[in-house]
């Protein structure tokens, strides 16, 4: 039978000059890295161009990282950013990656009371804004190559919850998103938070991703002749946020505002891709 399992590692893996790489960071990248190998593989098996692939990833990482920050200030955070919205928008106009235009990015830093401020870096990313900027960045994608939607989701659907569990477990390296109490010898006691056993959360949902991921590559390299167009983007929201809305049962609210909800925020915004799913 498993100790409960004491967990308290340093967030920073290491620093020099100044510069601290942290765990978090190295495993949002690993997602980003399986990200790219996987959807590669699939993109470069049905003739499609490089040159349209690089765009692709340019577009998704905008998408993802945008859309994450701007759900956790709009979902998470309204009260606080709904006073301080400069906080939340910067525009820039310019270009990325040789396209110009108007975007609107994350302004990383958080406003003192004195006067000054301060580098806050991108701590607070939620998953569904993650999500929800992704499809826009797909249809914005589609609109300029003129590719099919579905054909595009179902390639980045096959590597989204190789990207999702490693997020996961980022969270597990920053004792963030944590589990109620609980009795169960695998119990985690994450000390920087208190000295309870509770749920390793982040765990479940990174190991139920990275089963969700192997169960859909296995159909892609097996059956893609026989599903439909769109299956694969379908079965990869239903899927993950059918998991996401019950694992919630058991998790700490991540906002004192959840505690009085029937469901928290968490459940609340699955709902809609799981119906999304379905369809």
């Amino acid at each position: 039978m498993l100790a409960q399992i004491h967990w308290n590692p340093d967030p920073v893996i290491f620093q020099v000059l100044g510069f601290g790489l942290r765990w978090y960071s190295l495993f949002w990248m690993i997602g980003l890295a399986a990200a790219l190998v996987v959807a590669g593989r699939v993109f470069k098996a049905r003739g499609l161009s490089e040159n349209d692939f690089n765009r692709l990833f340019v577009y998704c990482v905008v998408g993802i990282f945008v859309g994450a920050r701007l759900g956790h200030c709009l979902f998470y955070e309204w009260d606080y950013y709904g006073a301080h919205p400069v906080e939340i928008f910067k525009i820039w106009k310019g270009g990325l990656a040789s396209h110009g235009g108007v975007f609107a990015i994350i302004l990383p830093v958080r406003f003192l009371p004195d006067g000054g401020w301060k580098f806050i870096g991108y701590a607070g990313l939620a998953s569904h804004g993650g999500t929800l900027g992704l499809i826009i960045a797909l249809v914005l994608y589609c609109r300029k190559t003129k590719m099919h939607f579905l054909d595009v989701a179902d390639i980045i659907a096959l590597a989204t919850p190789l990207t999702a569990g490693c997020i996961r477990i980022a969270n597990l390296m920053n004792s963030e998103i944590i589990g109620l109490p609980s009795d169960m010898p695998w119990a985690f006691v994450f000390e920087r938070v208190d000295m309870q056993p509770r749920h390793p959360a982040q765990l479940y949902e990174a190991l139920a991703y990275f089963c969700i991921g192997l169960l859909m590559w296995y159909l892609y390299r097996t059956q893609k002749e026989h599903l439909h167009r769109g299956f694969f983007f379908g079965l990869c929201l239903t899927t993950i946020f059918v998991f996401r809305f019950f694992i919630e049962f058991i998790k700490e609210n991540q906002e004192s505002f959840e505690d009085g909800m029937m469901l928290n925020m968490g459940q609340w915004l699955s709902i809609p891709f799981v119906a999304i799913g379905i369809l």
